[in-house]
């Protein structure tokens, strides 16, 4: 089996466009994905500047944003690597193997940080894409200017951009186009908050050049929130003797993933959405790239569509006998309540155009149906309460606002949890283990004390300080109570199958 790297496989080479801090899993199967399928597809804006026939495409250099990381290992392949995407997509099984070739090459900034600093000189780069964890866009008031390097991400990049500044005289047509992928909600708001926060704390550093760098900033550089939707499981240790034996190669760095892909990306307040778009054409690649003015909506679709229906049909399934995301869907009983839930519940509380939601939906529904993807129920079940209050409150209410009643299935899936937080066992001897805040535990095993099924549903519903915050205490929702006590005491009479049955 032949080693992998540019002496054993072909590897073009192309201008260097986009500066990524992070070599993780996550980006390596999404954002390095995404510009070889547009690479292969050459949608991308020629360079001028060069010859005939080679400013086309594009590539990343990656920054390793931590000390410790993986792009010595990287770099040791020459940067190529292969994604495996497993899925279904229409219906269909996919199972596909793809060199990716657009990674130029990685810089530890903790290494050599000349290296990192000199990446603000390179001529055609455009793009910052990152993702440094959702720890990773924070404030550090330790970091400095001349730190080699700062410690945080925003710091590295504040730094990175003022040398960039310095580098071509303040030329506006050298700003950069930010997109953090960092699974926070508006992430590019919290980064661009960081940038400001550094550029005035380094007044003195900066010296003279102070305000004109801080408008620089502001006026030629684009901070872009953006939403990332693909589950990567990263390395598949199970199959890699097989993955290695089918490509060939000894890569050391396959990527595992989901083929659904999804990505949201909210323009910058000064930067013309058409600019963007044409700038970064993923779309005219035939991906599944939105740009828009507020990515807000489909933040609150996805919370809505797929992490709703999860945390409400995990406790259904699981006291229903069932283990796996994928048999809850496909189960004669459950998959028409997962369905129920997600199309009649959840997707009518939402405010984009229900063509669009629909596909959404049915795009999540293959996901939970994913055959190479065992997604244990009990792994989703973690800190169920606090999902609810966050993932499925939000559509009961505007449910009950708009249809003038309570969603049932909703509710019962409530009531599942309130079931599954009294442990126990199930009919086939399988351990109840539920895992949340202690306080929440706690209240449940009082409340479960007594046996009393409606003190159950009031104490749950009255708990404003622990579970439901700002949405205060829910006894007040006309009718929450009674049917909340009456899905417990289905349940527990006529157990799950059936108490999933009776719904009307």
């Amino acid at each position: 089996m032949l080693p992998l790297n540019v002496s054993t496989a072909a590897k073009a080479q192309r201008p260097e466009r986009i500066i990524q801090f992070g070599e993780g899993n996550f980006l390596r199967a999404f954002i390095d994905w995404i510009v070889q399928q547009m690479n292969n597809a050459s949608v991308w804006p020629v360079l001028p500047s060069y010859g005939e026939g080679q400013g086309v495409g594009s590539s990343v250099v990656i920054v390793q944003p931590i000390a410790q990381g993986m792009a010595e290992r990287l770099q040791a392949q020459d940067c190529l690597y292969h994604v495996n995407l497993q899925g279904l997509i229409d219906g269909q099984a996919v199972n596909s193997l793809e060199m990716i070739d657009s990674v130029s090459r990685t810089v530890n900034p903790y290494a050599d940080h000349a290296a990192f600093l000199a990446l603000a000189s390179l001529p055609d780069v455009r793009f910052v894409i990152s993702n440094t964890t959702e720890a990773g866009i924070a404030f550090d008031p330790a970091c400095r200017l001349n730190d080699a390097p700062p410690s945080s991400y925003p710091g590295k990049l504040t730094q990175l951009l003022y040398h960039r500044f310095r580098a071509f005289n303040g030329d506006p047509a050298k700003g950069l186009i930010i997109m953090p992928c960092e699974l926070i909600f508006q992430n590019g708001h919290h980064l661009v908050d960081c940038i400001r926060k550094y550029i005035e704390l380094w007044k003195e550093e900066l010296g003279d050049d102070f305000e004109a760098f801080r408008q620089w900033f502001e006026q030629s550089c684009y901070v872009c929130a953006t939403l990332v939707d693909r589950i990567v499981p990263g390395f598949p240790r199970k199959d890699i003797d097989a993955i290695q034996q089918k490509v060939g190669y000894a890569d050391q760095m396959v990527v595992q993933a989901e083929a659904f892909h999804l990505w949201v990306i909210e323009t910058a307040p000064n930067l013309p959405i058409e600019q963007l778009a044409q700038e970064f054409p993923a779309d005219k690649a035939g991906l599944h790239v939105i740009f828009t003015h507020d990515e807000s909506p489909y933040h609150e679709r996805k919370v809505t569509l797929l992490n709703g229906p999860h945390t409400v049909l995990s406790p259904v399934a699981f006291l229903a006998g069932l283990n796996i995301v994928r048999d809850a869907c496909q189960h004669e009983v459950i998959g028409p309540f997962v369905r129920r839930v997600m199309y009649e519940e959840l997707l009518p509380t939402l405010n984009l155009p229900e063509d669009e939601l629909h596909r959404f939906a049915d795009d999540v529904m293959e996901r939970f149906c994913n055959p190479f993807v065992d997604h244990q129920l009990t792994s989703i079940m973690l800190n169920s309460f606090p999902k609810f209050q966050t993932r499925d409150l939000p559509g009961l209410k505007t449910y009950l606002e708009r249809k003038g009643a309570l969603p049932k299935g909703i509710v019962l899936g409530l009531a599942a949890i309130c079931v599954y937080y009294r442990g126990g066992e199930r009919p086939d001897g399988t351990a109840i283990q539920p895992n949340d805040d202690p306080r929440i535990m706690q209240l449940l095993a009082e409340l479960w004390q007594e046996g009393d099924t409606r003190k159950v549903a009031e104490g749950v519903l009255a708990a404003k300080d622990l579970i439901w915050h700002e949405h205060g205490d829910l006894n007040t929702i006309p009718g929450l109570t009674d049917l909340l006590t009456q899905s417990i005491d289905n349940i527990l009479e006529h157990g799950m199958i059936d108490a999933v049955k009776n719904l009307s």
